[in-house]
């Protein structure tokens, strides 16, 4: 991990950020756009070449994560609790996942980051600095990948898996008459802000849309140069097991 890392806002007093060795990699983008296939895959990626790796995603604090999908069944939050109960989430992993592993040297691979939380606020709202004066605590990743999709072809890749729900659909907004209505509508104000985000941000942008195989070599290709940063040793290596091979990207 780079020295002199940065927070988003005023950070923890009690944390050096020089004295966390490891690398903190986030895989952003929209609802139903594959991000957890890709982190699956960089995790065995990385594992194979003795990498010690976490994976951290939204709302699985075991602080947090049971409240939080009892708070949306009943689909009255407004949004400025939804945005505290993420906050709290997110804080706890930090203190308790991120912050740990980072220390000790692990990748860690967030699937989501204070970026979704921006987007989402924001999209409610209209106005992003609350937002981001929440999750001032947060630290700034050494990478972000963002996977970019337009809003038609999300809703069939949707359609095709688990469907659309409340939420996701932005139904709290009463942008449509119906989840597909609202949730296309609703995709496509998260987009536009993930692209504000990625220029401002600037994060590693992939079209979303090409073969599983080939975001996989953009993703490997924009990590490999980050793991040779500094000495190698301080990154956390697993003995590989005799007769496995030490696999460069695709």
């Amino acid at each position: 991990m780079a020295k002199g890392r940065q927070y988003f806002g005023d950070g923890l007093a009690y944390l050096n950020p020089s004295d966390l060795k490891g690398k903190l990699i986030v895989i952003e983008g929209t609802d139903g756009v594959g991000r957890s296939t890709h982190i699956e895959l960089l995790q065995e990626w990385l594992e194979v070449q003795g990498y010690g790796v976490i994976t951290t995603g939204w709302t699985r604090s075991s602080l947090m994560s049971r409240t939080i999908e009892s708070a949306k069944e009943g689909n009255i939050l407004d949004h400025w609790s939804l945005s505290l109960l993420y906050a709290t989430d997110f804080a706890d992993r930090l203190e308790h996942q991120i912050i740990p592993a980072l220390r000790s040297g692990f990748i860690v691979l967030a699937d989501r980051y204070v970026y979704t939380a921006f987007a989402r606020d924001t999209v409610r709202s209209g106005n992003p600095k609350w937002i981001r004066d929440v999750f001032g605590f947060a630290l700034v990743p050494d990478l972000v990948c963002y996977l970019r999709i337009d809003a038609d072809t999300l809703a069939l890749r949707v359609l095709e898996s688990n469907g659309m729900n409340y939420w996701e659909s932005g139904m709290d907004l009463r942008l449509g008459t119906d989840l597909y209505d609202s949730f296309k509508k609703y995709q496509s104000l998260m987009i536009e802000e993930f692209d504000k985000m990625a220029e401002e941000f600037k994060f590693e942008v992939v079209d979303a849309r090409k073969p599983l195989e080939e975001i996989q070599d953009f993703l490997r290709a924009k990590i490999q140069p980050l793991l040779r940063q500094g000495p190698r040793r301080e990154l956390a290596r697993i003995p590989v097991p005799a007769g496995t091979a030490d696999p460069s990207p695709h």
